[in-house]
């Protein structure tokens, strides 16, 4: 008989359907809400995405999770609220960034999971103060950081590469022990959950350049590696983004539902090693997303595999896609949210010190490759070190803002750098919504110490005067937005809230301690 292997996690949620993921050991047919689907086959592992539709607008719906028939969960004595499905507005939102997994001892410096203990105290709140959706903004996994325990289970099954997650059941691997811990599993199944990756989910500063893409491509593993690696994003993450009618374009997902219980690992490794290559200035795979949740637009951008590196200019997102951005941020309302697992305004002596790179990393000879080191060493790779994409991003902004049907708020949710903070943009325009930058970063992955000290740095507004000088002497151009840090920097392992309320908004920072979560900004939009 088959077993549940992870899951349920509920996935896209819309008025009328929902989208639920499963892992199991054997090939089945599973059964949620009445509605049934075939697992599909990758090497030896089986997974289904179940479509339930015909979903009654604003209701809460519990559900349970069969094999061939049989129920298989929630367990016997199942220690939290059933799963179920709800449909209608969304008034909250958690979010956040970078969640290693627990390791046991060697994870223990790295403090408390803010999303598990977040978790811990929502199983007690009655439905009503549930929020309605969960974004996890990248690094759901960290490839190039495997627990011991992970370390010990790559070394029995192979001696090389050490430490190396290479193939598609060694990503499986890092889900496994990230996505099976009860809370985060409970969690997973009750809030509809969307996702993009970050660096981490393949490998630490994956497309940090051209120069970067180069020096993997001469490492023996790595084709497997990106191959694996894109591959298995796809299954754990990318199709539970996708909402019913998506489902139904996808000439992939149609494919792989069809192959009748044959091994669809070629096939999906085959689909990851073209959405990887860069042709012509455009990428053949848009990760990039939209979802509606009522009157608030989530639009989730891919800040990794989108970017074109070999073309006369750095983009973090190919023209192609930004087109695509530009149409679907268009719209009448109320908050207009850009999901980008990297910032868009940071701290500004970071901000200007990127730009500047860029242009010193662009250089011929020794100054260029100068400029390269030291964009790697430093991940000097947002969007400001992507100079042309920053500005494109500027004008939709402020475009949209200053629209006659402008949303009450423009926020762009991120994560990935380490610390907690919201920012202010402002325009020489000013524009009617209010337009921020909001950071939630790290849900379970608190740096050294020093890294404040750095962070807080970064901040000073002497360095920034100084790093922008140096910028104009090199010919970067002006900044199109000015920013103000109205809140942070922040520290410590962190989930973030954001409240709708009419067309205004409160942001919340929630940071783990060993007592729980103790709440650090509270913020009206």
């Amino acid at each position: 008989m088959a077993q549940l292997v992870l899951g349920p996690v509920l996935r896209h949620v819309d008025e009328t359907s929902a989208t639920i993921w499963v892992e199991t050991d054997a090939a089945c047919e599973v059964t949620v809400a009445g509605h049934r689907a075939a697992t599909f086959r990758v090497a030896e592992q089986h997974f289904a995405l179940v479509v339930v539709e015909g979903l009654t607008p604003g209701t809460s719906t519990p559900y349970d999770v069969r094999l061939d028939d049989r129920v298989v969960w929630p367990e016997p004595d199942y220690a939290f609220p059933a799963p179920r499905i709800r449909t209608g507005g969304v008034r909250r939102i958690v979010f956040g960034s970078c969640r290693a997994a627990k390791g046991g001892a060697e994870t223990d410096r790295l403090g408390p999971d803010a999303l598990d203990a977040f978790a811990t105290r929502m199983k007690d709140w009655p439905e009503d103060r549930w929020p309605g959706a969960l974004l996890l903004l990248g690094d759901q996994v960290y490839a190039d950081e495997p627990t011991p325990q992970v370390r010990e289970w790559l070394a029995r099954r192979r001696p090389e590469p050490e430490g190396e997650v290479v193939s598609f059941r060694e990503y499986a691997e890092l889900y496994h022990e990230s996505w099976a811990d009860p809370e985060i599993r409970w969690l997973m199944s009750v809030l509809p959950t969307s996702m993009i990756f970050d660096d981490h989910d393949i490998r630490d500063d994956w497309n940090t350049s051209g120069t970067w893409r180069a020096e993997m491509a001469d490492k023996p593993w790595w084709r497997e590696r990106i191959r694996a690696g894109l591959a298995s994003y796809w299954v754990y993450q990318h199709i539970g983004n996708l909402g019913p009618a998506e489902l139904a374009d996808s000439e992939l997902f149609t494919a792989v539902r069809e192959a009748g219980g044959e091994d669809v690992r070629q096939l999906l490794e085959d689909f990851a090693e073209q959405a990887d290559r860069e042709a012509e200035g455009r990428k053949s795979t848009r990760w990039s997303y939209r979802r509606d949740f009522g009157r608030v637009r989530l639009l989730v951008i891919d800040t990794r595999s989108g970017r074109i590196l070999d073309g006369p200019e750095r983009l973090m997102v190919g023209d192609e896609e930004f087109d695509w951005i530009e149409r679907n941020a268009e719209g009448d309302v109320d908050h207009l949210l850009i999901g980008s697992s990297l910032p868009w305004l940071m701290p500004h002596a970071l901000s200007h010190f990127q730009s500047l790179n860029e242009r010193q990393a662009a250089r011929p000879g020794w100054r260029g490759r100068l400029g390269e080191k030291i964009r790697q060493v430093g991940d000097l790779e947002h969007w400001p070190a992507f100079r042309a994409s920053f500005e494109r991003l500027a004008r939709l902004l402020h475009r949209l803002g200053g629209a006659a049907d402008a949303p009450g708020t423009i926020c762009v949710l991120s994560g990935d750098v380490h610390h907690s903070y919201a920012a202010r943009a402002e325009f020489a325009e000013p524009t009617k919504s209010q337009v921020l930058q909001l950071v939630c970063s790290p849900v379970h992955n608190d740096p050294p110490k020093i890294f404040r000290v750095v962070f807080r740095l970064s901040w000073s507004k002497p360095l920034a005067r100084v790093l922008r000088f140096w910028a104009d002497r090199a010919g970067v151009s002006p900044d199109p937005v000015s920013w103000q840090r109205v809140s942070g920097p922040h520290f410590g392992n962190s989930v973030a809230v954001l409240e709708i309320i009419g067309r205004n908004a409160r942001y919340r920072l929630e940071t783990a301690t060993d007592d729980g979560l103790v709440e650090t900004a509270n913020l009206t939009l």
